[in-house]
């Protein structure tokens, strides 16, 4: 948020956007069973850094400048530590160190300057990836091969006959919001690591006309979690001694 006022400020817009990685979870990625990835494992590491790498990629597609943050569990060993730092300088991407459990705002404070700095002279410049004047399937193609790394996309019919509300509906202008599981690249949540040669099946396709979107509804997942009747915002206070009480 600092950095989108200041770049307001400056008459610049943003084009930063920071990745924040654990080694647990690309350890994960490489193959290391859930109960076992606090262990030491740089192979595993190695077999799962292609996840980093592709949402690096991804970053730059959008002409915006990806900024790394490890963000470090008590778990994580230096050699770990250091390996993802190595593929990052290899990548001509910035990568901090983030300790916020253990050291509060201190543990960010290089991560903190990294951003402004290529916040403010990103050399990149934003772009999008479809027109919005395309075709709803063009731009799902355009979304699933080009970030998601698929070979093609599939329609059951039941995407079909959606397709056909949204075109007689005079809907097909808008872009679009995916869904599909956070676990994976693919819509197959089992597909770990930087996976290949897949298909994209949307089973559904609905409209959120008032937001203006397109969405096509991939895989088996869960769009929208319960959510309590008290929101946790509202029992968060800061205090006049500037400490913030309610967080946990």
């Amino acid at each position: 948020k600092f950095i989108d006022i200041k770049c307001q400020y400056a008459g610049l817009k943003p084009s930063a956007v920071v990745l924040v990685a654990t080694i647990r979870a690309l350890k994960y990625h490489g193959g290391k069973p859930l109960k076992e990835v606090s262990q030491p494992d740089v192979e595993a590491l190695k077999k799962g850094i292609g996840n980093l790498q592709k949402h690096v990629e991804n970053m730059k597609l959008f002409g915006i400048c990806p900024v790394v943050a490890i963000n470090r569990f008590t778990t994580d060993t230096d050699e770990e530590v250091e390996y993802i730092k190595s593929v990052c300088r290899e990548m001509d991407v910035q990568v901090a160190e983030v300790d916020v459990w253990g050291k509060g705002g201190e543990g960010a404070i290089e991560l903190a300057k990294i951003v402004n700095k290529i916040a403010m002279n990103c050399p990149y410049q934003h772009k999008t990836l479809y027109d919005w004047n395309w075709t709803p399937e063009a731009k799902i193609e355009t979304l699933a091969k080009k970030i998601y790394g698929a070979e093609a996309v599939d329609y059951t019919a039941q995407a079909k006959e959606d397709l056909k509300k949204v075109y007689s509906l005079g809907l097909d202008k808008l872009p679009i919001c995916m869904a599909k599981t956070q676990k994976s690249l693919s819509d197959n949540p089992d597909l770990l690591g930087r996976p290949k040669d897949f298909v994209v099946t949307v089973r559904e396709i609905e409209v959120a006309a008032g937001a203006g979107f397109i969405i096509p509804i991939t895989g088996q997942i869960m769009r929208m979690p319960g959510l309590p009747d008290e929101p946790a915002a509202e029992r968060i206070d800061v205090g006049n001694n500037g400490v913030i009480s309610g967080l946990f």
